[in-house]
């Protein structure tokens, strides 16, 4: 892999995993496109995912501070909680009071991207000999922006809730997990489908791609994990690591300005646009294919 090679997937990694658009399709489409075939690839896409998991932090470095806090809290008062039930059980005439724990936005929101974690993994664990045996298929890759392309065009139109923080509820919390665990399928935009679940789920509009993006750090972390599973022993030049960390560096900054941008946008626009695109791409992808 080129350093040219390098940063054109940097670009494409770092716009299309925020925009609803399909990352890994466009990453399919570009690497049969170059041609680029490495012993290593792997560890790239293991480094772009970095780069992108770099950008989310970067914007959300306020809220996330926020939510590990408490994070901690919570457990002293899961703590607190279990000695409470201790002393009423020994002191029968003793009922002290039982601390709340989702008592704010941040804490529900924990609880909630955790809970959305559980089917997103579960659906990725199952679908990964799948997604191994099509990750570099122009066929279905396209088919799945199409799929994309449709969804995003009907529920955009979708008469749009109101919905904050403190009203998710496990159901949809589960729900948006499935729609992540779906989104490992090449073409299938993650955070498009993410979003257009929020939507489903009556979020507010900024609130529904606040809630993508923020739900996407576990998920990106377990994929990270699952394709460290897969690296082999191979050797990597000095040129070759520049290369990926060149890749790694464009995708962290190209992802960040595309979050920034899907945020100011979404509140005032609608998803059309990017549904003709994904279908366009769609078309040209199963065209790659028979060509």
């Amino acid at each position: 892999m080129s350093f040219f090679d390098a940063m054109i997937l940097g670009i494409v990694q770092g716009l299309t995993e925020f925009l609803p658009v399909s990352s890994s399709g466009h990453l399919v489409i570009l690497e049969n496109l170059l041609n680029i075939r490495t012993d290593t690839d792997v560890l790239f896409h293991v480094l772009l995912h970095f780069g992108t998991l770099i950008a989310i932090c970067l914007v959300f470095k306020n809220d996330l501070f926020r939510m590990l806090v408490e994070t901690i809290h919570i457990f002293q008062d899961l703590t607190a909680n279990f000695k409470i039930y201790i002393d009423n059980k020994m002191h029968s005439a003793q009922t002290t009071p039982y601390r709340k724990i989702l008592c704010n936005n941040y804490r529900t929101m924990v609880a909630m991207i955790l809970i959305s974690t559980i089917p997103t993994g579960i659906l990725g664990y199952l679908l990964q000999n799948l997604v191994d045996r099509c990750s570099s298929s122009l066929s279905v890759t396209g088919l799945g922006l199409l799929i994309t392309a449709v969804v995003l065009l009907v529920v955009d139109n979708w008469q749009l809730g109101n919905k904050l923080p403190k009203h998710i509820t496990v159901p949809q919390a589960l729900a948006i997990g499935v729609c992540q665990g779906i989104s490992v399928i090449p073409g299938i935009s993650r955070s498009g489908i993410t979003i257009i679940a929020g939507f489903l789920c009556g979020f507010r509009r900024g609130f529904a791609i606040r809630y993508s993006y923020l739900v996407s750090i576990p998920a990106i972390l377990g994929a990270m994990i699952l394709e460290c599973g897969k690296l082999e022993s191979k050797s990597v030049t000095w040129s070759l690591g520049f290369s990926y960390t060149a890749g790694m560096l464009t995708a962290a900054v190209v992802g960040y300005f595309s979050i920034r941008f899907m945020l100011a946008f979404i509140k005032k626009k609608k998803l059309r646009i990017f549904s003709i695109y994904c279908f366009i791409m769609g078309i040209l992808a199963i065209v790659c294919y028979f060509v």
